[in-house]
């Protein structure tokens, strides 16, 4: 079985990480940091001075560069990296005269120097790496746990009794539907417009039913003016009237306008839809819930028809075969000719288990190679 390649990058990050620390404890992290800054201020001075310390330039500006490089190389430690670089480095620049060229060599003689402490910036470029590599493969097993979940649904669902009379379970949602959408289409023709939106507010208090909550000032409008007292569609047609004809109508044309108008597509939109059992319908478990929060909404603006409708609803998640047939459901609904294919074939079954040796893979080498 080939390694999936976040494995591969990790155990080629971890084994550059080891390299690199391994060249950093042939000397020592401690040591190379000291040579480093020894280094680096060696560097920054022949930057600085370069073309001021040479030929005839500034005399000054060349005394005080070797005093600095003196006073830089001056009782190095014993164990320092380098140590003898550093000093030669020194004896050669203390010259009664420099050229540019000297400074380039000088800059050759140093190059080593780099070198060796370039271990530790490559310790933390390879140690960066690691971590990227450590992250990358977290982040792939999370999209092989989702992808294995995807596929095992998808295996579950070919597994199921397309023959299954699933009309045991659609034809009392279907009853229910209709009625509570012909009653909600009465409640909505014939109430109040300041009824509806009311029943609309409280149904807040149910997060499962999926009303929008009415605007601020629809709500505060139609409590607050007569005509209020009108239903939706009669509001909806005073919104479409003009100015000089709406004032034959309502006593405030500008509020109403202001209220209504602007909120139209809102009122046009208000159905039934979010207290409407879905098809295929939701499990077992939560099928119960998502009924005693409509009841809560359906009673107030329904008969008790209605509400006996949703109870058979209800009871449809006590009966034994409610998961199969709800299974057979969901698979009739959802399973493409394609994945229809790839379940006869085999296929599905195939990527399920090279999913799950990826994942394995993956797990033993994060664990295999911890955060640093």
């Amino acid at each position: 079985m080939a390694r999936p390649d976040a494995v591969a990058r990790l155990e080629s990050a971890a084994d550059a990480h080891d390299r690199a620390q391994e060249r950093v404890e042939a000397v020592g992290a401690d040591a190379l940091r000291d040579c480093r800054e020894v280094y680096d201020e060696l560097e920054r001075l022949l930057d600085s001075y370069d073309g001021r310390a040479t030929g005839g330039g500034d005399f000054e500006a060349f005394m005080e560069f070797q005093g600095q490089v003196g006073t830089l190389t001056e009782d190095l430690p014993e164990d320092l990296p380098e140590r003898d670089t550093f000093e030669e480095l020194d004896d050669f620049l203390q010259q009664r005269r420099l050229t540019e060229g000297d400074f380039e060599r000088a800059r050759e003689m140093l190059a080593p120097v780099g070198d060796l402490v370039g271990r530790l910036d490559e310790l933390d470029d390879a140690r960066e790496q690691y971590k990227k590599a450590r992250t990358a493969a977290g982040r792939r097993r999370e999209e092989l746990d989702e992808r294995i979940d995807d596929l095992e649904r998808l295996r579950r669902l070919g597994e199921a009794d397309l023959d299954a009379p699933v009309e045991r379970l659609r034809d009392p949602i279907e009853r229910y539907n209709d009625a509570v959408t012909e009653a909600f289409t009465d409640f909505r023709r014939n109430t109040p417009a300041r009824d509806v939106l009311a029943v609309i507010e409280r149904a807040d208090a149910y997060p499962l039913v999926g009303f929008r909550s009415p605007p601020a000032e629809l709500l505060t409008y139609v409590r607050e003016h007569d005509t209020g007292r009108e239903p939706i569609p009669k509001l909806l047609e005073y919104a479409d009237y003009s100015a000089s004809k709406l004032d034959h109508y309502v006593d405030d044309a500008t509020a109403l306008r202001s209220a209504v108008a602007t909120r139209q597509t809102y009122l046009r939109r208000l159905d039934a839809e979010p207290v409407r059992i879905d098809w295929p319908p939701p499990s077992a478990d939560a099928l119960p819930w998502y009924c005693r929060a409509y009841r809560a909404v359906v009673a107030r603006f329904a008969e008790e028809a209605v509400v006996a409708a949703l109870r058979d609803v209800r009871a449809l998640a006590d009966r034994d075969d409610y998961e199969r047939l709800r299974e057979s459901a969901v698979a009739r609904a959802e399973l493409t000719d394609a994945e229809r294919e790839r379940l006869a074939s085999g296929a599905v079954e195939e990527e399920l288990a090279t999913a799950r040796e990826d994942r394995a893979a993956i797990e033993t080498a994060l664990e295999t190679y911890p955060p640093l």
